[in-house]
């Protein structure tokens, strides 16, 4: 391995927790973390290998044998001490988050409260895997149902929101019985990953049960997907990417749940209250510089609220600090990597070519972007085809209700929404009618709960997360019939 000088504090995290115990990857390529705010280098460490992937995979799989047999009430305390770690770990946590994904301290503390909120829940679901009993046609036959663990579960996940989106998904299979094998994103392995493993192995995990394999493509290609022993791939990501991994695992006859990209529609009616509406749309715009898969992507807006609307929220944007993350007041961090920064400044321009306003223009600054806001926009230019991922805030001016509803459901994403009205019961109507997994009325887009179920429909994703939804995902169904008395057949 190269000299790299590595943050001292950062040092511990260049292990993986592969096999039963934590190990050096075997890739002859290194993983290179670095700060997005000022691109310290903070651990460099070896790549897992296909090798690597596959004794984590058998080792999860013979893990699972025992741990999908352990009692109910010991998944359960192994849960509720991984959340009390997390309380206890919530600064180590944030300065992670901070520091690896680019999180200002409002997002990364957002991120740990929702973090334990849902590994509690998950610490319900051994005693939601509920069986049941059925009535047969045939005489002294009685039909059971059984709820199993589904067996391993393969899970990848995100950069953007690291810890909560890969414990979203890692501690409901946990405790409904399953072993897991983890590829984290190599831009968060600690937040998205390392840590994660720690925690669980602190709580009492048998090892083994959670593997953690931070992998490059350029090594292991579609290995990790095409493994033959998960039966589930968990992926969370782009819609691009995610149609790659959902059609392997179809392929292979794997169970994909898939958690992809939105293009999450705010509608403003004409009833609206503009400033409650700006004071959300500001939030949902801008929370973690936008990059979130359930941020606002394009404010829809009935035209006679138009003018006032767009005065208040340039206001508002205004006042939105942009700046060091590790600043309590700061809303608006760094963008992940350059490439990010430059996409999106990609779609500002084409968007301006093709007719747009400049309301508002922003400037960049390394990985910065200070906030753009685009007025006129229509629903078949760049920034409102595209999510958009970014600081950048698009406003589209509609005639009436049905052209609202028209432009929202015009994409073929349907994550999360919106709908502003002084009329809560209009609200609601008009939430029915946009075709997304999640909409809110008067609220912003952003919004998670551990007990209701969270997910996208056409090309936003397959399946659902949290709550009940999350046990139909990560288990299975067995039917065993017991015949009581003698079967009378008609021949033999």
């Amino acid at each position: 391995m190269s000299e790299v000088k590595t943050v001292e504090k950062f040092s511990e995290w260049k292990k993986m927790p592969i096999g039963g115990v934590w190990k050096f990857g075997s890739s002859a390529r290194e993983c290179v973390v670095t700060n997005p705010y000022n691109n310290e280098v903070l651990v460099t460490f070896n790549y897992a290998s296909k090798e690597d992937i596959n004794e984590a995979y058998e080792t999860a799989q013979r893990a699972q044998k025992s741990w999908g047999q352990t009692s109910a009430y010991e998944r359960i305390r192994v849960l509720e001490k991984a959340a009390q770690l997390i309380e206890e770990k919530r600064e180590e946590i944030v300065e992670i988050l901070v520091k690896e994904s680019g999180s200002t301290k409002l997002k990364a503390n957002v991120e740990v409260d929702c973090t334990i909120a849902d590994v509690k829940e998950a610490a319900k679901y051994p005693l939601q895997m509920e069986g049941s009993i059925r009535e047969s046609l045939i005489p002294g036959k009685e039909n059971r149902v059984y709820r199993d663990p589904i067996g391993v579960v393969g899970a990848i996940t995100p950069w953007n929101w690291p810890f909560y989106l890969t414990m979203r998904v890692v501690a409901p299979a946990i405790a409904t019985g399953n072993g897991v094998v983890l590829k984290p994103d190599f831009q968060t392995p600690i937040s998205g990953g390392l840590m994660i493993a720690k925690i669980f192995e602190e709580a009492g995990l048998p090892q083994g049960v959670l593997n953690v394999t931070v992998a490059d493509l350029e090594d292991i290609g579609d290995y990790f997907v095409e493994h033959p022993i998960p039966e589930v791939i968990s992926f969370t990501g782009s819609t691009k990417a995610g149609q790659h991994v959902g059609s392997l695992a179809v392929k292979h006859l794997k169970k994909p749940a898939l958690e992809l990209g939105g293009n999450n529609a705010f509608i403003v009616l004409d009833d609206a209250d503009v400033d409650q509406a700006v004071s959300a749309a500001a939030f949902g715009k801008y929370m973690h510089s936008g990059q979130i898969c359930i941020a606002i992507n394009r404010i829809i807006i009935d035209r006679k609220l138009y003018e006032p609307f767009v005065e208040k929220f340039k206001e508002a944007t205004q006042s939105v600090k942009v700046g060091d993350p590790f600043e309590d007041d700061t809303v608006i961090g760094p963008m992940i990597n350059r490439k990010q920064v430059d996409r999106a400044i990609e779609l500002v321009e084409q968007t301006l070519k093709e007719g747009a306003t400049l309301i508002q223009e922003g400037k960049v600054e390394g990985n910065f972007i200070s906030p753009y806001i685009l007025g006129d926009v229509t629903n078949d230019m760049a920034a409102a085809k595209n999510e958009v991922f970014a600081p950048i805030a698009v406003i589209i001016p509609v005639e009436n209700e049905e052209e609202a509803i028209e432009v929202a459901n015009g994409t073929p994403f349907g994550l999360s929404g919106a709908v502003f009205s002084s009329s809560l019961e209009r609200g609601v109507q008009v939430a029915r009618k946009i075709k997304t997994g999640m909409i809110h009325v008067n609220d912003q887009t952003i919004n998670v709960e551990p007990n209701v179920p969270f997910g996208g429909e056409k090309y936003s994703g397959l399946g659902r997360y949290c709550g009940e939804w999350a046990i139909d995902e990560f288990t299975t169904v067995k039917w065993v019939s017991v015949q009581k008395q003698p079967r009378q057949y008609p021949f033999s």
